[in-house]
Parts: C-alpha cells; structure tokens; sequence
C-alpha cells in the first residue's frame, strides 16, 4: 500500500516536476487536466515539427546534475554566492513554529492513517443518503437502450449530485440485492444531444453499500505498521515526527526569504548548472509529451503549462527567471553546507533520510531519481533544519 509520508518541502522536491519548478503555472492536477484535453485537440493539426534537438532527453537523469555528496557537479558554490558572517541569524513571526495537537492529528488521519483504510460491503441495511453504493445499471429511452447508459459496478456517493435530475435520491432507500428502476429526464441542454429532454428508466441494481473504515490510531498499530517503513515505534514517536514535519514547512519559506534578502549572487551563474535546470523543465514537456503521445511543440501550445507557446524554445526562454530562481536556491544552500563542512554522502543518506523525510528506505526514491539527486534533497533538507532550528522568533 502506497504511503503519504514525504511531507517536507525541500530545494529540489523528491516529485520535482514541470508545474512544481513553474510556480504560478497552475496545480499539477489542473495541468495534467489540461493537457489530456488541449493535446488531443492540438495534436489533430499534424504539423510536422522538428525536434531532433531534444532527442537526448530521452536519456535524461536527474541525478546527473548532482554528485556523490549532493552538491551541484563541478560547482563550487562559495564561488557565486557570498555569505555574512551573520547569515544565519534569523528572526520569523514566532506563529510560524507554533503546531497545535489538532493540526498534527489532521495530518496523520489524511496522509496516514488514510493510507490504511478498508472497504467493507454493507448488504444488510437500506442506502441513504452519504453512502455510498456499488451499483449496475441499463439505461433505455422507449424500452431501447442507448449508448453509454450502461454500466457494472459502478461506485456512486448518494447525495453528491454527480448524476442527473434526482437519480440518486431513488437509490437512498433500497437494501443490496434489489432491482428496481430508476426514472429521470435528461436536462434540455445536456451534453449530448440526442438524449436531452429525454425521459430515461434505468433498470438499477444496488449490488452493495460500502464503508470505509479506519484503523485506530494506537501503540500497537503504529508498532505494526510504521516501524519497518518510517522508523516510529509507538504514538508518541508517530506525533513527535509529524510536528517536526509541519513546523519545518510552515517555516521554510520565510527562514528561506530571509536567508536569500542576506546572500549576494555573482551576476553569471554557472552556466553548467543552469543548463542542467532547463534540461530539468525539458524533461517535464518531454514526459508529458510521451504520455500523451503528441510532440512537446503541442505540449506547449495547449496552455497546459498556464500559458501558450508556439515553440519549445519560446516556453524555454520564457521560464528562464524560474530556472535563475531554483539554481540560486540550490547554490545557496549549498553554500551554506560548504561553510559547514556538510556533505551528504552515501552513509548519511542511510542513516539521515528516515529522520528528515520519515522513510527508512531511501531506495524507491534512488531508484527513480538516482542516488546523487536525492543526496541533494537531503542536504538541503539538513541546511535548512539548522537553520530553523536557530531561528529567533518575534
């Protein structure tokens, strides 16, 4: 069962992707909406783009920007990045390192405790209305049936208004194993056409109800169930972990902010690196493109990026402040692990990833994003632990 453990935000984010480097571009949800629907649209002009030139993403790595102790290859960052003596002298609103009981049980039931949810079938009472029901169902107009009116097994929450006219009303009532019809009248404007205003019976079978249940959250369960993946032996541990979690990320953005208002940037960057960044957003159009099977030119002109470009190279330009921005942060928080003499190399990976990122295995992530990029997450992640740690609140 997939857990929602990562909750730290860090320099270079475990899921880094195309709409997560674009900040103001849009959810990764939305955009990934977005392009399912536009690139179909765009990729029916079939205009013949070269794009040749990006055939070497194919062989794209994301630890290729990264050595082995996660520092940006090739670089020194004490070289772009200057430093005062007090740079980590730092004061927040002290609201910010304030977690209450509720914020912290609200995390664990929807990221935790959410994970190890089971669905019962419930066949000895009536549906009401916030259940929700396993159902099949034939749809005919004049005792002939019509396309897309059918279905088996489908999963429909009572009351959530997700089908027409007041079909899920005549549901609420009827006890698993009953047929019966259910009578409704397509709405005049209804999408397709051939059906609206049209009176409909479907022949309905409520097959089951199901309901969720979630385990209690005790000793024992988190002893069984956390202690090989996240390192927590008990509640106490569980609750101490995720307050940390949070804390860390209701503070990183203006510990960040005030870090990078102390730091002064060369004017040109390495450019090896920035390179690597746009390689990164790249890559982005590039995945996208594959999963949708149409070119990265259609990719970035179908506004799934939070605006249209007529060319691969006119998006690229256009997020080169975004690209400048992600390299400044890395730089300066690897300049900081340079004053401090921090690296992040094979062994603190074993041994620190499951105390920042609640993870014992850092594998499935090596695995996917090679081992050097996420050294780099976790050095950074370190960084700016110790930072916050020492902050002075106001």
């Amino acid at each position: 069962m997939k857990k929602k453990i990562l909750y730290r935000t860090t320099a270079c984010a475990l899921a880094l992707s195309l709409t997560a480097v674009l900040a103001g571009c849009g959810s990764s949800a939305d955009s990934e909406s977005t392009a399912e629907t536009a690139t179909a649209e765009t990729s029916t002009a079939e205009t013949a783009v070269d794009e040749s030139a990006y055939a070497y993403l194919a062989d794209f790595s994301y630890s290729q920007g990264f050595d082995e102790n996660g520092y940006l290859k090739g670089v020194t960052a004490s070289d772009y990045v200057t430093l005062p003596d007090d740079y980590a002298d730092i004061t927040i609103d002290a609201a910010l390192g304030e977690v209450s009981d509720e914020d912290v049980t609200d995390y664990i039931n929807s990221n935790i405790l959410s994970n190890f949810q089971t669905t019962n079938q419930i066949t000895d009472r009536a549906a009401a209305l916030g259940d929700t029901v396993n159902i099949d169902y034939v749809g005919t107009i004049d005792g002939v049936e019509f396309d897309g009116g059918s279905y088996e097994g489908y999963n429909l929450e009572l009351g959530s208004g997700s089908f027409i006219d007041d079909f899920e009303d005549q549901i609420a009532g009827h006890t698993p194993g009953e047929t019966f019809d259910v009578t409704v009248t397509f709405p005049e404007d209804y999408p397709q056409g051939d059906l609206a205003g049209k009176d409909a019976v479907f022949a309905t079978t409520l097959n089951y109800i199901s309901e969720t249940v979630t385990p209690d959250l005790t000793d024992s369960w988190v002893a069984e169930n956390l202690t090989d993946p996240m390192g927590v032996s008990d509640v106490a541990s569980l609750q101490a972990f995720v307050e940390k979690q949070i804390a860390f990320n209701n503070q990183y953005s203006d510990v960040y902010t005030a870090l990078h208002d102390k730091a002064t940037f060369a004017t040109e960057l390495p450019e090896p690196a920035k390179e690597y960044f746009r390689d990164v957003l790249l890559f982005g159009v590039y995945s996208y493109a594959q999963n949708y099977n149409v070119s990265m030119t259609d990719m970035v002109s179908s506004g799934a990026f939070g605006s249209s470009y007529a060319t691969v190279e006119e998006f690229i330009n256009d997020m080169d402040s975004s690209i400048t921005t992600q390299l400044e942060q890395t730089l300066l928080l690897q300049a900081i692990a340079e004053k401090q003499g921090l690296v992040c190399d094979t062994e603190t990976l074993n041994t620190e990833f499951v105390n920042q990122f609640g993870v014992r295995d850092p594998s499935s992530f090596t695995q996917v994003y090679g081992e050097n990029y996420v050294k780099c997450q976790l050095l950074d992640s370190l960084v700016m632990q110790n930072l916050i740690n020492n902050v002075k609140y106001e």
